[in-house]
């Protein structure tokens, strides 16, 4: 079946979860309102539908292939790449002093959500180009910024971020590839990067690559790297493009998914040296990096949403053709869709409300991204940069894992047709498998959550959301809605158990770091859980208020009657636990 970009489902969480009112009226959305919105993301639906999603599954029997140095894409990639650019949506969240329509994150993110349904392995390349986009715009000298940008911004070339190697993988301060300056102020860099998406490919004329790299006598560890602009071509004084430098693919992975997105192995220096131009300082390289890095998290959050929606809505549209089986109040020898039966209706309704669940953490994440970059308020700038630092690895871990989580419902709805590659179902897991490894696995975004995020702002950045949700759980149970059934009481046991495990965690992260770090993904679990039953509930509320159907209402009851009534179980597993994991005496090692 045919994706169709939920742009009413998209509208409704920017108006609930990104507050998209308020941020027109503080400035972080000024002279753009819902209706612009709305027509964006149903021209962005319209090419995801027309273009992208017909490559979608021919380019996962294709692949990127690898040949001689060079990469070929899937049929159709490149003329795809050429309209996306064309069209303007290369350029859509970029800065506007160099050739972008610099529209707000929010509008990106929701963008970004129906490229990642339609082609997963297309929408890697855009992606990644943007965080390069913003490290250079933020980091980069004028003169890079006047060489790069326009070009980077139009789509004629694409970047990449190179950070990981052989031997340093999520562990930066690893890092061994060597930059050494030059006598006119470029440096020579030599090291390999593995697992670089896009590295390599015939989109677009150019590459340009952020590397992170050492330079002689750096400091030890991550306070010892520095970031570097390497493009595949020289560029000539004149802006044209120069002799081929002296970086190359070698190869490129055999992957679970992603088959169209090309993951390379990039050998920098073979013949003597790189050509790279410093970003920034010496020294300083991660700081600037982790804006690309920070960006690329949420990015990637919104891609598991994606995978997600298209998943179900390839679920959905099964569940109304198959026919097998009868409804309990059907006449003995009908045959009836699948729809009818109550554990396909609860797995419908678990993909359905853990898929809107992770779009309303992921929007309100990028709405606190916009208020920090674009608010007039200072104030209101400094509370949204503690928000949005506060969810991102929220953002990232639970939507990734709902990705894989919903997929893999996708296929048990499907039957045993799910596991068969034709029907597409099984396309969805193979490539969401991926989301909750890179850009930092889940387990690092849990660790950062809590020894970085917790203790934010003296804690203040927490307790200010946790009120948040209380203030939404005091409006949940002032309702007298039928329709909201046992919604109020479910999720305020859910917040009672993120308050007290909070509590728990803060005084562990002080007393006892190991049992912290051992409780901290049940713990991210456990605040996705309440945030997510947070932002369907205002949802749900404003679904009550006006004419946009119980749909609303049933996904935010579902969610919190079905799913989030593991709240109390995992606070158990957060403050006593911990034992379990920690306890070696008789272990298999």
């Amino acid at each position: 079946m045919a994706y169709d970009a939920p742009v009413d489902d998209i509208l409704a969480a920017l108006k609930s979860a990104a507050d998209w009112p308020r941020l027109m009226e503080n400035g972080a959305a000024s002279g753009l309102d819902l209706e612009t919105v709305a027509d964006i993301l149903t021209a962005a639906g319209r090419f995801a539908s027309d273009v992208l999603e017909p490559l979608n599954w021919p380019g996962d029997r294709a692949g990127a292939k690898y040949a001689a140095g060079g990469v070929v894409t899937a049929p159709g990639f490149k003329n795809a790449y050429q309209a996306f650019s064309a069209d303007g949506w290369s350029a859509l969240p970029c800065p506007e002093d160099f050739g972008g329509q610099g529209l707000p994150s929010s509008v990106a993110m929701a963008v970004t959500e129906i490229w990642s349904a339609a082609n997963l392995s297309f929408g890697v390349c855009p992606l990644l180009t943007n965080g390069a986009i913003d490290s250079l715009h933020i980091g980069g000298s004028d003169d890079l910024k006047r060489q790069y940008l326009p070009n980077m911004i139009s789509g004629r070339w694409t970047g990449t971020m190179n950070l990981t190697e052989p031997q340093a993988g999520s562990d930066l301060s690893a890092v061994q590839t060597k930059a050494v300056k030059q006598t006119d102020g470029s440096y020579r860099l030599t090291g390999t990067k593995i697992f670089i998406s896009y590295g390599e490919h015939d989109l677009a004329e150019n590459i340009i690559h952020l590397v992170l790299a050492r330079v002689p006598g750096a400091p030890p560890g991550t306070k010892g790297i520095s970031l570097f602009v390497v493009p595949k071509f020289l560029i000539s004084a004149d802006g044209t493009l120069g002799d081929r430098n002296d970086v190359q693919c070698v190869g490129i992975e055999h992957k679970l998914g992603l088959m169209a997105s090309p993951t390379c192995v990039m050998k920098f220096g073979e013949a003597g040296g790189a050509t790279g131009f410093l970003v920034g300082d010496e020294n300083t390289g991660l700081a600037t990096m982790f804006v690309m890095m920070n960006a690329a998290r949420l990015a990637v959050a919104v891609q598991g949403v994606g995978v997600a929606e298209r998943a179900t809505q390839r679920a959905v549209a099964f569940t109304s053709e198959r026919k097998q089986g009868r409804a309990v109040s059907s006449k003995p020898g009908a045959l009836d869709p699948i729809a009818v039966h109550p554990d396909v209706r609860r797995m419908v309704l678990t993909m359905q409300s853990m898929t809107a669940a992770a779009r309303g953490i992921c929007f309100a994440t990028a709405a606190a991204t916009d208020e920090m970059n674009r608010a007039a308020d200072g104030v209101t700038r400094a509370a949204a940069e503690d928000r949005a630092a506060l969810l991102t690895p929220v953002a990232k871990a639970f939507s990734t894992d709902t990705a894989v989580e919903v997929a893999s419902l996708g296929i048990q709805v499907h039957g045993g047709m799910g596991f068969v590659e034709e029907t597409g179902a099984a396309q969805h897991l193979r490539d969401a498998r991926i989301l909750p490894i890179y850009e930092g696995t889940n387990g690092i975004q849990a660790i950062d959550l809590i020894t970085r995020k917790l203790p934010l702002a003296g804690g203040k950045a927490v307790k200010t959301y946790l009120a948040e949700l209380d203030a939404t759980v005091r409006e949940i149970e002032a309702d007298n809605d039928p329709a909201f059934g046992q919604m109020g009481r479910r999720m305020r046991n859910t917040l009672s158990s993120l308050q007290s495990a909070s509590v728990w965690m803060s005084t562990a992260l002080v007393q006892d770091l190991n049992s912290a770090l051992a409780s901290a993904t049940s713990y991210l679990r456990l605040f996705a859980l309440a945030a997510g039953g947070h932002y369907l509930a205002k949802a749900a509320l404003a679904a009550s208020r006006s004419d946009e159907g119980p749909h609303r209402i049933q996904l935010a009851r579902f969610f919190a009657e079905q799913i989030s009534v593991s709240g109390p179980g995992l606070a158990a597993a957060i403050t006593d636990g911990s034992g379990a994991i920690l306890t070696t005496h008789g272990a298999r090692q």
